[in-house]
């Protein structure tokens, strides 16, 4: 299905990064894995990759460093070549009241999850309008259309995502490029393994399906938004959360 592409996953090492790798390299794609502080997992999951007959590149660098960016694009370019596939997955949470959170919580949590998109689809965008071809899939989160206390700022950073994605498909349509995001809900990754006990019965009681997702859930739907398949779907964004927001 994504034999002869190139596709980069931001925050790729773990949950739905690591699934959707796992995927894509299953469909053929050779897998370029980002990831900042986990060097370890990255190289587990490209060992992985690789014992199963696929291709991937390890990519350390921090999304939200825009130089660091725009070297490791160019060294990516001349060591595996056009980047037809872009995931932009890398998120944090620093979770917070308004009243009591810190600014430079509320700035790294945007810089993170929001500006990274801006800044890694900006170095790799001119790779796909010169194949006039691309895949831009976004990953955002229930809670840009729930809100959620506590989460002023990943909320912010994640409905950002839905206009980013939005402007971006009208801006890049005509050279045959994509742009989507995807919108998950209570998945079971390390991020929501912290939730305490009590709110993750909270969520569990408000879904219709009685369920956690589960990343490889999600890795199913970034793998048809990134196919021919979908070649006719641009500026839309996907739930799936288990029908708790019917957005």
């Amino acid at each position: 299905m994504l034999t002869g592409k190139i596709a980069l996953i931001t925050g790729a090492s773990r949950g739905i990064g690591r699934a959707i790798a796992m995927e894509f390299a299953r469909a053929g794609a050779e897998v370029i894995i980002n990831f900042h502080r986990s060097k370890e997992k990255a190289e587990e999951l490209a060992k992985e990759i690789e014992n199963q007959g696929g291709k991937a590149y390890l990519a350390p660098f921090d999304v939200a460093n825009p130089k660091e960016i725009k070297e490791a694009v160019k060294a990516l370019e001349e060591k595996v070549g056009t980047i037809h596939i872009l995931v932009n997955n890398a998120g944090i949470t620093k979770d917070s009241l308004l009243l009591k959170m810190k600014e430079e919580d509320w700035e790294s949590v945007l810089r993170t999850n929001l500006f990274s998109a801006f800044y890694v689809t900006q170095a790799v965008l001119p790779m796909m309008l010169k194949n006039r071809w691309g895949r831009i899939i976004n990953i955002s989160s229930v809670v840009a259309f729930t809100g959620n206390p506590g989460q002023t700022n990943y909320c912010a950073a994640k409905a950002g995502l839905i206009g980013f994605t939005k402007a971006l498909a009208l801006e890049v349509a005509g050279r045959n490029i994509t742009v989507n995001a995807i919108a998950p809900g209570y998945i079971e990754t390390d991020m929501t393994e912290k939730l305490p006990e009590k709110i993750k019965e909270v969520f569990l009681q408000e879904i219709p399906l009685k369920r956690a997702g589960l990343p490889e859930e999600v890795a199913y739907l970034a793998l048809f938004l990134a196919s021919e398949q979908a070649s006719y779907i641009t500026g839309s964004v996907f739930h799936i959360n288990g029908g708790l927001y019917r957005g």
